[in-house]
């Protein structure tokens, strides 16, 4: 009987303390503790259909005047927010999306021609729209999306790796070696090797990763360069895709290999985002001034989820979700859209979909806080 009047104690110091003066429960204290919802994930998904998606061209719009189709390497994270939305739910409606973007894309990019070197510009527009096709063959078993993602990447492979010193170009002057091709290409060699079980991905993967070890990750504090050019010059700029390509190609391999050190990269990469990138309240950074890095975020959201899922690191999840819950509370109530400055109310006049799409992505794959 004594443990009975300890937990009736207990429970009776809670109740007081979460009462207001005349013996109430104090509502107001456990409302500002709520968050996001699995339909308030729904809702943002559709708000953010409604405002940018354009259902005759099924690309996403530049911006909400829905004056002209967004960048093309963005429609690919687009793309993979769908996949997202419809893993999460399971709608129809959404599965019918991922097949209708492929065809959007298809239309407006020559057919997934990789040897068009006007509608493809740089590498690292290939290389994202790589990865989305063979995640898009994972999800409906869609042997064309796999075909071309297996063309997309022997291209860029063959077009852009350096073969005699390591790594990837970003570019086809070949002028600079980019964080943003050479963790995507390990990535996407990781899912073919998954699809496909060819043991040449994931040597490519790994001999990609170990060439981006040792030029362009600072293993001191985590903190992963944009690019190294080829002076030599090793540009530090913090872009929170860069960080979270890294922990994913980490993560990734590690899942292939079982070898710790790559765990402990994507450990070391996460807590100098989290410690350093972020602000006094762990919040991630606001880019994309008027510009496509308002994207940045969905990438990085994509791949420290990963971290938490794949390899349980949970301490990170607190955090990822209290960047959720603070767009989501910040977002323009009017038309349900999310901004790229997660701790400032969305602007009510016209937005990017760069900008609105990276607390959308978050929500449909972190898992809700109520």
């Amino acid at each position: 009987m004594k443990f009975y009047k300890v937990v009736y104690s207990i429970i009776a110091v809670l109740l007081l303390n979460c009462s207001s003066s005349d013996g109430t429960i104090n509502q107001s204290d456990t409302a500002k503790e709520s968050g996001f919802t699995s339909d308030d994930a729904t809702i943002a998904f559709e708000a953010f259909n409604k405002v940018f998606y354009n259902q005759t061209a099924n690309l996403y719009y530049h911006s909400s005047d829905q004056d002209k189709i967004g960048a093309i390497w963005t429609q690919a994270i687009f793309w993979d927010i769908v996949m997202d939305a419809y893993e999460r739910t399971e709608e129809t409606k959404y599965r019918t999306m991922i097949d209708d973007m492929y065809l959007g894309g298809f239309n407006e990019y020559d057919g997934y021609n990789w040897e068009n070197h006007v509608e493809w510009f740089i590498y690292d527009d290939m290389m994202w729209w790589i990865i989305s096709l063979a995640r898009a063959h994972e999800i409906t078993g869609n042997r064309k999306y796999l075909d071309a993602s297996v063309s997309g990447f022997y291209h860029v492979w063959s077009e852009g790796r350096d073969a005699d010193n390591g790594g990837m170009f970003w570019a086809f002057d070949h002028g600079s070696k980019n964080s943003c091709i050479n963790f995507p290409t390990v990535i996407a060699a990781l899912r073919l090797y998954k699809i496909t079980g060819d043991n040449s991905y994931l040597e490519k993967a790994k001999s990609i990763y170990e060439w981006s070890r040792n030029n362009i990750i600072d293993l001191s504090t985590g903190r992963v360069a944009d690019h190294k050019n080829m002076n030599g010059h090793i540009g530090w700029d913090d872009y929170t895709y860069n960080q979270g390509t890294c922990i994913g190609s980490a993560v990734m391999l590690y899942k292939a290999t079982n070898e710790n050190k790559y765990l402990e990269d994507a450990v070391l990469v996460a807590d100098y985002t989290k410690n350093i990138m972020c602000d006094s309240n762990q919040i991630l950074p606001k880019e994309g001034d008027w510009n496509e890095q308002g994207v940045l975020k969905a990438i990085f959201s994509r791949y420290i989820m990963m971290l938490i899922n794949d390899c349980g690191q949970a301490q990170y999840l607190p955090w990822i979700q209290k960047n959720a819950d603070t767009a989501w509370k910040n977002r323009d109530k009017s038309r349900n859209i999310t901004y790229r400055d997660y701790s400032v109310k969305c602007p009510s006049g016209t937005v990017q979909s760069y900008e609105a799409s990276s607390a959308v992505g978050l929500m449909q794959i972190c898992p809700p806080t109520r």
